[in-house]
């Protein structure tokens, strides 16, 4: 059988992206770095989840995408040696979807929900009769004479995952025994998940490089393992045989990747923002449209980073460029910036 090292090689080989990604996810809490309370949290819930030989109770993750929620996940089903099945809000369209999902689990078995918060009214009430009771009700025929027969549900976990928390309904939230929420990774932490990253990849890279992709990564690691795989395509293509602090900076350059970690998608939200409606404020859809993105794209990628780090707020009239956020561009503030939340936006 082939050992890790084996098949890491044979997913580079392969060039998918995602299996390497998947490949350099930690299979242990152990191996995990980051979250140091939710892993003592979550470390305690499984211990005693074993010592019971029971289930762990449901659980929730919370945070921004690529934090680790999908990790976790499977770390719990790894840590209580037990299958997972992956599933995700969208994908389930209709309350018998899900409800064939449930009847087939086994006994201890994880169901991973992800995008919890997209999933359809009729699933979400069937969802909880089955995290409380472990039952589900199928509906046999139609109309009047429909019959409603009783369906025992082995014992299960759902860890659900979303990264908006607060659209989901309080009878759903209840249900959860546990409630974890992610937060932003601090650079040293960082550092030591690309230290690992590229020691599985068997890449050989400088402390000041490690530091130089961190400060570039938001503050997530899914984007710093991006970044770093970018960074030694850049090495491997100029013939270098480790990563130096020149090559991170001149790939990051090309990736379009800024001292901070704004991509084109930032720049461009702030630019549009700044040259177009003069600082705002200006509403989200208007925005989105003159960026050419989807509004989803604008709220959930680029609008979190640009409000935590200061270049952008969100008003009751719309969004506004800060003072820092003009700056960044290259432009000047106007001097009356304040009197900007006063003024109308196109449209809310």
């Amino acid at each position: 059988m082939e050992n890790s090292e084996e098949r890491l090689v044979a997913a580079q080989s392969l060039g998918e992206e995602s299996v390497l990604e998947n490949a350099l996810r930690p299979k242990n809490l152990k191996e995990f770095i980051g979250q140091e309370r939710v892993r003592e949290q979550i470390d305690v819930l499984l211990s005693a989840a074993r010592q019971r030989g029971a289930s762990a109770d449901h659980i929730l993750l919370s945070g921004p995408p690529g934090l680790g929620k999908t990790t976790l996940a499977l770390i719990l089903a790894s840590e209580m040696d037990t299958p997972i099945r992956i599933t995700s809000g969208p994908a389930i369209t209709h309350a018998g979807d899900l409800a064939a999902i449930l009847s087939s689990l086994v006994e201890g078995e994880i169901l991973f929900l992800d995008e919890i918060h997209r999933l359809p009214r009729p699933a979400e009430e069937l969802l909880y009769l089955a995290m409380e009771d472990f039952r589900v009700d199928v509906v046999v025929g139609k109309g009047p004479g429909a019959t409603a027969i009783p369906l025992q549900l082995p014992h299960f976990t759902l860890v659900g995952a979303t990264t908006r928390a607060g659209l989901l309904p309080s009878p759903l939230r209840d249900r959860f025994g546990f409630t974890a929420h992610l937060d932003f990774y601090q650079e040293s932490e960082l550092e030591r998940v690309l230290v690992r990253s590229a020691k599985l990849l068997g890449v050989t890279i400088d402390t000041k490089s490690v530091s130089e992709i961190a400060r570039r990564s938001r503050g997530t690691p899914r984007i710093a393992n991006r970044l770093l795989r970018r960074v030694r395509d850049y090495a491997q293509v100029q013939g270098s045989s480790s990563i130096t602090l020149a090559d991170a900076r001149a790939a990051l350059e090309i990736y379009e990747v800024d001292e901070i970690g704004l991509d084109r998608l930032d720049r461009a939200v702030l630019i549009a923002l700044v040259e177009r409606f003069n600082g705002g404020p200006v509403g989200l859809s208007t925005l989105a449209i003159a960026v050419g993105e989807e509004v989803e794209t604008v709220e959930s990628v680029a609008e979190p980073f640009l409000v935590r780090n200061g270049f952008m707020a969100r008003t009751p009239r719309g969004r506004i460029a800060t003072a820092l956020g003009w700056s960044h561009i290259g432009r000047t503030p106007p001097a009356g910036i304040a009197t900007l939340f006063d003024t109308p936006a196109p449209d809310a």
